[in-house]
């Protein structure tokens, strides 16, 4: 799992001026709107006091968050502001506070930074504009949950290969599931491709019979993941487009919450949202059986671990750059984050407070353990690999 990242891990309504509880990288998260201006705060879900949870909670009329345990209040910065029990004018300790996350909201969703990288060194929040700010399209939006890794999930979705044979029949065809060879346009945050899918046989049933009732064209389907669980989908077809934008947010090492918003550019009348989500969520249902099957769980550890083929370009810039981001430290060992690990300890994701001024070490909670880099080769060899250059 990777810290220093911005992740979209609820849609906008979800979150209000109730505090609610969100898990991701194996971190209890508190998440309220703001009465007064209503910003959305994102906190540690513990109480540095007795390791109360903070989420169970209220939000007082000051916007503090109110720990239900001994009343310790804690302003949008983390920072303790009251301790009920204190004796009058004793000063509150600097290391009463826990650490509280950078907050955006963009394309429906809010987005959490979950790292202490400074402002001008965080990885962006990917341009999503183009889908969402087109109002000829109608959107409907879900969720799905994996007990699967989300690199297992993400893989899966730009995975063009498993197409005809998991989705035979859906857009893909099996009787000629062959793969033009393609060049995936890879920056250091992300990776897209397009390529020409063959549709399916004439003799399907439901909207593709009725969408090919004459001869059959191609299918222009391109994919893209953006670092380091984001992936857009886009299928171009005959009578319009289908767009999905997923979130794959990492609950654990085992479990992944999908949150998506799916855009159609025919049929945009609310009769068909129904039917939308429908197929959407049949998309899903395909791929569930074989993403929860896979073995090992977990991506192994170098690209070399498992035989790529030239069409699994995407996947492997994905592993490349999901190494380089491990050496450099971004790693975090999931079975030490509060929650999953030792009984006697409990550790977080650091914020960026932790690396600013007076209070960088000012903290009561210990950091997740950093994973350390692995020995692995760089690059596969050719005898295991065939892979795109």
């Amino acid at each position: 799992m990777l810290k220093n990242f911005w992740y979209a891990i609820a849609f906008t309504e979800e979150i209000t001026e109730t505090p609610s509880k969100h898990m991701v990288l194996g971190q209890q998260l508190v998440l309220f709107r703001q009465k007064r201006s209503g910003k959305v705060v994102a906190m540690s879900d513990l109480c540095v006091h007795r390791g109360g949870a903070l989420s169970g909670g209220w939000q007082d009329e000051k916007g503090c968050i109110v720990c239900p345990y001994h009343g310790w209040e804690y302003d949008a910065e983390g920072k303790a502001v009251r301790i009920p029990a204190n004796q009058p004018g004793r000063p509150i300790p600097k290391k009463a506070r826990v650490d509280s996350y950078p907050v955006e909201e963009r394309y429906h969703f809010v987005w959490v930074f979950l790292g202490d990288l400074p402002e001008e060194e965080r990885p962006p929040i990917p341009n999503w504009d183009e889908h969402f700010d087109d109002p000829s399209l109608k959107a409907v939006h879900g969720e799905f949950l994996w007990k699967a890794n989300y690199e297992r999930v993400l893989e899966n979705g730009v995975d063009i290969a498993h197409t005809p044979w998991v989705h035979g029949g859906a857009f893909g065809n099996r009787d000629k599931p062959e793969v033009d060879e393609y060049e995936p346009v890879v920056t250091p945050w992300s990776a897209e491709a397009t390529v020409r899918l063959n549709p399916p046989a004439r003799n399907v049933r439901g909207l593709w019979k009725w969408i090919y009732r004459k001869e059959p064209q191609d299918v222009i389907t391109s994919t893209a993941w953006y670092m380091p669980m984001l992936i857009r989908l886009h299928v171009r077809l005959p009578l319009g487009d289908m767009i999905i934008y997923d979130t794959n947010i990492p609950i654990d090492e085992e479990t992944t919450l999908t949150k998506f918003v799916a855009f159609r550019s025919f049929f945009t009348g609310k009769w068909a949202d129904k039917d939308a989500l429908r197929r959407t969520y049949r998309i899903f249902e395909q791929d569930k059986d074989v993403v929860e099957a896979q073995r090992p769980e977990l991506l192994p550890h170098d690209i070399s671990g498992e035989l790529h083929m030239r069409s699994d370009a995407m996947s492997v810039a994905y592993r490349r750059r999901r190494q380089e981001l491990l050496d450099m430290g971004w790693g975090i060992e999931a079975d030490r984050v509060v929650g999953s690990g030792p009984r006697t300890e409990a550790t977080v994701i650091p914020s960026p407070a932790r690396r600013e001024g007076e209070y960088s070490r000012a903290w009561v909670m210990k950091e997740v353990a950093v994973r350390k880099p692995l020995d692995v080769p760089a690059e596969p060899t050719a005898e295991k690999e065939e892979v795109a250059p």
